[in-house]
């Protein structure tokens, strides 16, 4: 059932839902009428709000864990305090001053991405994740080495110095002249290029029937270039802090849940892909339990937004993942901020 836009909730019931998610977001428990009428927030009978809890339950902003129990919002209800009623706790200047102080600590950029997961994972009292941006190295050599009359062995020299080498099986007996021609095809024609620019740019020669390559050589070409890009493509990086977070008192009370999410956690090539969908964002997006097939399962919310290099360009992703209870007021200004920060060290 959709959730009503929070217009058409009448005054009273708008409060007394927002007092019930506060309440639930800070202690995990749920709001009883005699609980929020003791405290004086609400001008009303536990018998009114009753009332009132009873319609937002019907509406389905509300559920209740069992008969005797107050409400807790249900992921509908989440969702729709984050995108209509939620009053955002931007950063003090003490805590931007000491996000950038720890980003910026000396070191190389994979311990300032080490550090961004730890910082997320203690903003939000749940777990840090951070994609690393994937490395395009730039090609200044190859060479293919016959190992065995199918199999050679493909060694690339980036123009950083690093040397990478990889075993390549071929669809048939190459002559080591055919390897030669390769080599020194790809050194000659695709130096100074990225491997996915390599590889438009080979495609490209080949098609325009501009290329001198024999069929054999050609293949060798496209195989020595395959190999990289599918092995990158195959391996994202992802780092994670604060796994302990998620075993906290109230998550001792549905174990099975918590014990749900660490085997996600477990899988990072989909908690990979699940990041790469906050990519193109132009703002930090919020998956509330099971709007993310992943973490369906745990009833988890994911909060990422995307980080950018000093070019504007797009180059990983980072968030938290915990609860449904997390304090999204706090932690999604929080992300953003550690988003923007992190962007500035990236070249």
């Amino acid at each position: 059932m959709a959730s009503p836009p929070v217009t058409e909730l009448t005054d009273r019931a708008r409060e007394i839902f927002r007092l019930v998610v506060e309440g639930f977001i800070t202690s995990g428990q749920p709001m009883g009428s005699k609980a929020l009428a003791g405290a004086g927030r609400v001008n009303l009978s536990p018998a009114s709000i009753r009332s009132v809890l009873a319609e937002l339950e019907s509406l389905g902003l509300l559920a209740a864990p069992h008969t005797s129990a107050g409400r807790m919002p249900t992921e509908s209800g989440l969702r729709l305090f984050v995108d209509g009623m939620m009053q955002v706790a931007e950063p003090t200047r003490q805590e931007r001053a000491a996000i950038e102080k720890r980003l910026g600590e000396p070191g190389p950029i994979e311990a300032a991405l080490e550090q961004a997961s730890t910082i997320l994972s203690d903003i939000s009292g749940a777990a840090g994740m951070v994609m690393v941006p994937t490395r395009e190295p730039r090609l200044a050599q190859m060479s293919l080495v016959p190992l065995t009359p199918t199999r050679a062995l493909a060694v690339m020299v980036g123009e950083d110095g690093q040397i990478e080498n990889r075993i390549l099986e071929l669809s048939q007996p190459a002559a080591t002249s055919s390897l030669e021609q390769a080599s020194n095809y790809i050194t000659a024609r695709l130096a100074g290029r990225t491997l996915a620019e390599a590889a438009a740019a080979m495609t490209a020669e080949i098609q325009s029937g501009r290329s001198e390559l024999d069929v054999a050589s050609r293949d060798l070409v496209e195989r020595g270039l395959a190999v990289w890009s599918a092995d990158a493509a195959a391996r994202p990086v992802l780092i994670i802090r604060g796994q302990a977070n998620l075993l906290d008192e109230a998550a001792l009370g549905d174990i099975e849940r918590v014990r749900s999410l660490l085997d996600d956690l477990e899988n990072k090539q989909s908690v990979a892909e699940l990041l790469e969908r906050a990519r193109e964002a132009d703002a930090t997006r919020i998956f509330i339990g099971a709007e993310n097939r992943l973490f369906a399962l745990s009833g988890s919310s994911v909060i990422a937004s995307p980080y950018r290099d000093r070019e504007g360009k797009v180059v990983g992703v980072l968030g938290v993942i915990g609860p449904t209870r997390l304090n999204y007021a706090r932690v999604v200004p929080m992300v953003d901020f550690t988003a923007q920060s992190l962007g500035k060290l990236i070249r």
